[in-house]
């Protein structure tokens, strides 16, 4: 298999935009948790999230045009743009560029709000609703941007969705279908509705965290409460080394990858493919689970989430990685989720220093080497990234300095 890079990443999250502020705000532990404002997000209700407060919008397109881009969209826009500069993918051919747009569902809070304004006057709905309600156009909107002519597609694996685009696209490029291809985990825009069904069942934190908003969101913690939503879009540029004749500095080689079914429709994690998702991208890094350095877990804060995944960190036999939760900082990013820690995961092995984990206060398993109250230096050779969805979903990837790979 052609070695394969990481060698662009765009990020916009509620504690900053740019791999610059997003990096300074995960080695502070910095978080925006607060009772969310953003307009159809509640129903006389209180909860708790981190909402991004403003972000620059990519220059590819015009004010009028932006007007009629969602929230989704125009962050999309702006994150890949990130991306897409540091990695120059301008210098590829636009026939061999692909991209890969993680998520599903992914405007609900903009479409219930037209709905709502159009609900005694429907044939007053704006005609361009029949297409952007498609998460298809979000591929659209960013190939006419970008010029994109490769490969576009969403892939949907519930909060799996961000690492799932990432290796589509990993294998989108060691196919040969294109030499570069850009996975972006997109912002999924939850309306009201949304927030009422997850907390009807039990994942997210209660509306009393409103009360302490920065307390609310406590992965591996003994008090944590569910997961606490966060708005959040990552991107990656993956492209084989060698591909053109003046390359990008990598900031890793993506060595080994996986994605395990548990054949079950329900949110209930599965020991058991967790466990086989870690160990199949081990084995096709060809690494042992001592090589790992650092993990980046899935780590919602859900009570019987957070238990299963340490309970797979330790049968998979990863007990002399650090571990940290990027959730606790950024909120979960549902579909944006795996990209935006795979971005946090590669910033922190360039970086050499690992952040810290947010209200971690009483671990729920004391044998797992938890990065707590502040940020630590480590060299990280070897990482680990692991994410989960709704439907048995299991996706692990692993993240290796180039170097040492050559080693």
């Amino acid at each position: 298999m052609p070695e394969i890079a990481v060698t662009g990443l765009g990020v916009t999250t509620a504690v900053g935009q740019g791999k610059a502020a997003f990096a300074e705000a995960l080695f502070a532990g910095a978080h925006r948790f607060a009772v969310m404002e953003r307009p159809g997000r509640q129903a006389g209700t209180r909860f708790v999230g981190a909402e991004i407060p403003s972000f620059a919008p990519t220059g590819r397109l015009a004010a009028r045009e932006l007007r009629t881009v969602s929230l989704t969209g125009q962050v999309l826009l702006a994150t890949l743009e990130e991306a897409w500069t540091e990695a120059r993918l301008d210098e590829v051919p636009a026939e061999r560029v692909g991209l890969v747009v993680g998520g599903s569902n992914l405007q609900q809070r903009e479409l219930t709000l037209a709905q709502d304004r159009h609900r005694d006057r429907p044939r007053f709905l704006r005609p361009s609703y029949g297409m952007s309600f498609l998460d298809t156009d979000l591929c659209g909107l960013a190939t006419a941007a970008f010029g994109i002519r490769g490969l576009a597609h969403t892939v949907g694996g519930a909060s799996a969705s961000g690492q799932l685009a990432v290796i589509e696209a990993a294998e989108a490029v060691a196919s040969g279908r294109v030499d570069a291809c850009v996975a972006v985990g997109a912002l999924m825009d939850l309306s009201y509705w949304e927030h009422l069904g997850l907390h009807a069942m039990g994942a997210m934190a209660p509306e009393s965290g409103a009360d302490a908003p920065e307390l609310a969101c406590r992965p591996f913690d003994a008090g944590r409460g569910g997961f606490v939503f966060g708005e959040a879009c990552g991107a990656l540029v993956v492209e084989r080394v060698g591909a053109r004749p003046a390359p990008v500095r990598p900031y890793a080689q993506l060595s080994g990858w996986s994605v395990q079914l548990d054949g079950n429709r329900n949110p209930n994690p599965s020991l058991e493919g967790e466990v086989r998702a870690i160990g199949q991208a081990l084995e096709r890094a060809g690494l042992a689970a001592g090589d790992i350095d650092y993990v980046n877990p899935h780590g919602t804060a859900s009570p019987v989430g957070d238990r299963t995944e340490a309970d797979a960190l330790l049968a998979a036999g990863l007990t002399r990685a650090r571990v940290n939760a990027t959730k606790s900082i950024t909120g979960h990013g549902l579909t944006a989720a795996g990209a935006v820690e795979a971005v946090a995961a590669l910033l922190q092995m360039r970086h050499g220093r690992l952040h810290p984990t947010r209200n971690l206060v009483e671990p729920i398993e004391d044998r797992l080497r938890w990065v707590r109250g502040e940020a630590v230096e480590a060299e990280i050779e070897h990482c680990l990234s692991l994410s989960m969805g709704f439907g048995g979903i299991n996706t692990a990837l692993c993240m290796s300095k180039c170097e040492s790979r050559r080693a």
